[in-house]
């Protein structure tokens, strides 16, 4: 254990004790509060807060997280943060309403379910609750599972609601050292340890504002939870889900979302295809081409985007110049150092 002191966030007027031996967001994670984060590793700059006063040390990140030049005028990573006296943070991006509203991380010990191939590079993972018997999250909420045998782990979206079957959606890399394990070295009756949940990729309820849903690949996974809850939760907001893909094959779960659907009031989803399609495939191109093409009234909605980085980052700049609010953009940004 290290020293401990006091870290005082501004706008917000919350405090909370943290060691030194811990970083800022994980001993905001240990306390219930809901700091705004994505990858906990310095990739993202989800976590991107300004330092007012007190020293911290940062862990290794990276510079398209965080430039030297930033890091220079007092901005800080709060997933690499340590602090060596009382802090004054002020938060840049933040979310009163999950603010005080995390949900205690929790450690799971579960066996593999079922893994199932759902397109030629995505697998559905699913797993039985060993211990704990159940599972608190938020829908649209993630994971850390631990790889057998490493100290690392890798996140996945859960694509459940907390009372169903735990399942995640995953792409598959070559030489992966999660989702490689997935080719025939896991198998049914396996152990894994998880710990969660992460994340704030999550509806909000203050809002009634139209949701525009603009994911690719395993992106798909925190959407559909996000679609299982507006459902159950009996949401009535106009939801339009567009999912990018290259080719028809790539696209999966078709009938879920349909189903899904069904049972919201105003819903559409949009397959986009962007390398090869059938003849009378209307939209084809980048998703976010086709979001352009079919949304002219995007300042009014929330947005949740899920997916590759190059689509996320290519989404924002689309809803930034469309004039939506940034606190209106909630996305999560599959973002790893190293091949999942």
């Amino acid at each position: 254990m290290g020293d401990k002191h006091v870290v005082r966030f501004e706008p917000v007027d919350l405090e909370m004790e943290v060691d030194s031996d811990e970083t800022v967001l994980n001993a905001a994670f240990r306390q219930g509060i809901a700091l705004m984060h994505g990858c906990k590793e310095g990739q993202c700059a989800a976590c991107k807060s300004f330092l007012l006063d007190g020293d911290v040390q940062m862990d290794r990140y990276s510079t398209f997280a965080l430039a030297e030049y930033e890091s220079d005028e007092g901005y800080i990573l709060l997933c690499k943060s340590h602090a060596y006296s009382d802090l004054t943070v002020e938060l840049i991006n933040y979310d009163e309403e999950e603010l005080r509203n995390a949900v205690p991380l929790q450690h799971l010990r579960t066996t593999i379910a079922a893994i199932e191939p759902v397109t030629h590079d995505i697998v559905s993972l699913r797993l039985d609750l060993v211990e704990p018997e159940g599972f608190t999250f938020k829908p649209g909420q993630y994971a850390d599972i631990a790889i057998p045998g490493h100290d690392a782990h890798r996140s996945f979206s859960m694509a459940n609601l907390p009372d169903q079957p735990l399942e995640f959606l995953i792409k598959k890399y070559p030489g992966g050292h999660f989702s490689g394990l997935l080719d025939g070295k896991l198998k049914v009756g396996d152990a894994l340890e998880l710990d969660g949940p992460y994340g704030t990729f999550t509806l909000k309820k203050s809002s009634d504002r139209p949701i525009v849903c603009i994911g690719g690949g395993a992106g798909m996974a925190p959407i559909l939870s996000l679609l299982r809850h507006a459902v159950r939760d009996g949401i009535d907001r106009p939801i339009r889900f567009y999912y990018g893909a290259r080719t028809a094959n790539d696209l999966f779960y078709l009938d879920r979302i349909e189903a899904l659907g069904a049972q919201l009031g105003d819903f559409a989803f949009v397959g986009c295809l962007s390398e090869s399609w059938p003849d009378d495939w209307e939209h084809t191109g980048f998703v976010t081409e086709v979001v352009q093409r079919l949304e002219p009234g995007l300042a009014g909605c929330d947005a949740y985007l899920c997916g590759p980085p190059p689509m996320v980052d290519a989404a924002i700049d689309l809803l930034d110049l469309a004039g939506v609010p940034r606190e209106h953009i909630h996305y999560d940004k599959f973002t790893t150092s190293v091949a999942e």
